[in-house]
C-alpha cells in the first residue's frame, strides 16, 4: 500500500470532474488536485452526449437560466482562448409544431422566457419580418433571445425541409453545439499544466473519522493507494449515488437510459446548415395497414402503433461534407440502475427515423430500406425536478457535483465554477442556493416541488 496526499480529490473524470479540476486549478489557483477514475477520462457517459447547449430553460424562477448563462459565457471565453478548438456554434434550437394550440403557446413561452433572462422575444407574423437566420459556424455577433415565426409561409421560406403542415417555429438563439470531446480534452490539458494529476483507480473507501473528510483509499491497478485529503468531490456521473453512500449521504438521484442514433444521411434530407430541430407534437409512427395490424397483434411490439410523446430531435454532425446526422428521442423515462455496457433497444434507430420523418418528410425514403445506424448510449442522472447538485454535503470537506442529467456538457463549466466558489470560500452567485442538496430541507421548496411543471428535459 502506498500513501499520498492531496488538497482536493475528485472522484470521476467525466466532463463534470474535469471541469471541476480545471476551475479549481486553473482559475482558482488550487494546488494538489487529484482526479480519480477507474476508466480513461471522458469515456463513460461524457462521450455519449448530443453535445448541445442552450440558455432556453423553464422556471420556476430564473436560476437555471442564470447558471446556464454563466456556463455559456465560460464556453465562449474558452472558445476565444483556444481559437475555437471545440467548434462552438450558435445555430440555435428550432422547435416546430403543426398543432394550432401550440402556436399561441410558442408566443407565450417566448415572452415568459424573456422575463427570466433568456433574451428578447421577437414575434414574426408576416412578409415584413426581419428574422435573421443563424449562420452554420461561429458564435460571435449573433442575436440572443427567441424568434417565433407564426406565419406558415414564412416558416416554409426559411425552413423548407419541415413538413408542409408546420404552422409555427420557435427559434431559441443562444443555443447550439460543439465538440464535447475536444472541450473536455482542452480543459484536462490546461488542468494538467497547472498541476492536476490523474489516478486511474476505483474509490473504495472514504475516511470520515470525526465527522469530516480525512482521506480516500483507491484501488489502482491491484495496489491500494491511500490519500490524505481534507476535501473530496463526488463527481461520479451515473455512480454519484453509490459514491455518496461511501460518505454516508443518500443523494436524491436516479438514472434514465439515454441513447442516440447516428447514420449517414446520403440523401441529404437534413440540411447541413440546420439548427438542432425538435418536433414538439406527439407522433404516431407511419406504418402500412398490414404492418400496423401485425404490430398491434404482438404484445412485444404493439407499443409501436401507440402515440409517442413529442420531442424527437436531431441535427447534422461534423464539418465540411460530413453526411452524419444525429437523432434522439427520450420517450423511455423509466428509472433504471446504471450498468455498462448499456442495454440498447435494437428498434430505437428505426423508431427515431420514423418519428423524425414526421417533421422532415425527406427522411421518409429511408423507411423502405433502413440505413445502417450506430446506437450509442449512457444515462441521464437526475434529481426529481431535473436540477443539478453543486455544493457542500452535510459532512465537512465533502462536496457534490452531480445530477447533470442530459445537460452535462453545457452546464459543466457553470456548475464547476459554482462548486469552485464553494470550495475556495469565494462570494457565491445569487443562484447558488438553487443547486444545494440542502434545498430539500426547506418546506417551502418541498411545496414548490409538489406542483413542479416542465423540468426542461428534451
Amino acid at each position: 500500500m502506498s500513501a499520498r496526499s492531496a488538497d482536493v480529490v475528485i472522484c470521476g473524470a467525466g466532463i463534470a470532474g474535469i471541469a471541476a479540476a480545471y476551475h479549481l486549478a486553473v482559475r482558482r489557483g488550487v494546488r494538489g488536485v487529484v482526479l480519480v477514475d477507474e476508466r480513461s477520462p471522458l469515456s463513460l457517459t461524457s462521450d455519449k452526449s448530443m453535445e448541445c447547449y442552450r440558455n432556453w430553460w423553464p422556471g420556476p424562477g430564473d436560476d437555471m437560466v442564470a447558471l446556464m448563462t454563466r456556463s455559456i459565457d465560460l464556453l465562449e471565453e474558452l472558445a476565444r482562448e483556444s481559437g475555437n478548438a471545440f467548434r462552438l456554434n450558435r445555430r440555435g434550437y428550432l422547435f416546430a409544431t403543426a398543432d394550432p394550440a401550440q402556436v399561441s403557446l410558442f408566443v407565450e413561452r417566448a415572452r415568459e422566457a424573456a422575463t427570466r433572462g433568456v433574451g428578447p422575444a421577437r414575434i414574426h407574423t408576416g412578409a415584413g419580418s426581419d428574422y435573421r437566420p443563424a449562420p452554420a459556424d461561429g458564435f460571435a455577433d449573433q442575436p440572443a433571445g427567441v424568434d417565433v415565426i407564426t406565419e406558415p409561409a414564412l416558416v416554409r421560406r426559411h425552413f423548407p425541409y419541415l413538413a408542409d403542415d408546420t404552422l409555427a417555429v420557435l427559434h431559441a438563439r443562444r443555443c447550439g453545439w460543439f465538440s464535447a470531446q475536444q472541450l473536455g480534452m482542452y480543459l484536462l490539458e490546461r488542468a494538467r499544466e497547472h498541476g492536476v494529476q490523474f489516478l486511474e483507480g476505483r474509490v473504495e473507501r472514504i475516511d470520515t473519522t470525526g465527522g469530516r473528510v480525512r482521506g480516500v483509499r483507491v484501488s489502482a491497478r491491484g495496489e491500494d493507494v491511500t490519500m490524505a485529503t481534507p476535501r473530496f468531490v463526488n463527481a461520479a456521473g451515473p455512480f454519484v449515488g453509490r459514491v455518496g453512500r461511501l460518505l454516508g449521504v443518500d443523494l436524491p438521484v436516479f438514472c434514465e437510459r439515454h441513447t442516440k442514433v447516428a447514420f449517414n444521411d446520403v440523401l441529404r434530407a437534413v440540411p447541413r446548415s440546420a439548427p438542432l430541430t425538435i418536433w414538439t407534437d406527439p407522433v404516431r409512427l407511419a406504418w402500412t395497414d398490414e404492418e400496423r395490424a401485425e404490430l398491434a397483434a404482438s404484445a412485444e411490439h404493439k407499443r409501436l402503433v401507440e402515440e409517442f410523446p413529442g420531442g424527437v430531435h436531431g441535427r447534422p454532425e461534423g464539418a465540411g461534407e460530413s453526411p452524419v446526422v444525429l437523432l434522439i428521442w427520450t420517450y423511455d423515462v423509466a428509472p433504471v440502475e446504471p450498468t455498462f455496457p448499456i442495454d440498447v433497444d435494437a428498434s430505437y434507430g428505426e423508431i427515431c427515423l420514423r418519428g423524425m420523418s414526421r417533421m422532415m418528410p425527406a427522411l421518409a425514403p429511408y423507411l423502405t430500406r433502413l440505413p445502417r445506424v450506430f446506437i450509442d448510449g449512457g444515462y441521464y442522472t437526475k434529481t426529481r425536478e431535473n436540477r443539478l447538485l453543486a455544493g457542500p454535503l452535510p459532512l465537512e470537506g465533502a462536496y457534490v457535483l452531480g445530477a447533470l442529467s442530459g445537460y452535462g456538457q453545457m452546464s459543466s463549466n457553470g456548475a464547476a465554477d459554482l462548486l469552485a466558489d464553494h470550495i475556495t470560500g469565494r462570494a457565491l452567485p445569487a443562484y447558488a442556493p438553487a443547486f444545494l442538496l440542502s434545498r430539500y430541507d426547506d418546506p417551502a421548496y418541498e411545496t414548490l416541488l409538489a406542483g413542479w411543471g416542465d423540468s426542461g428535459q428534451l
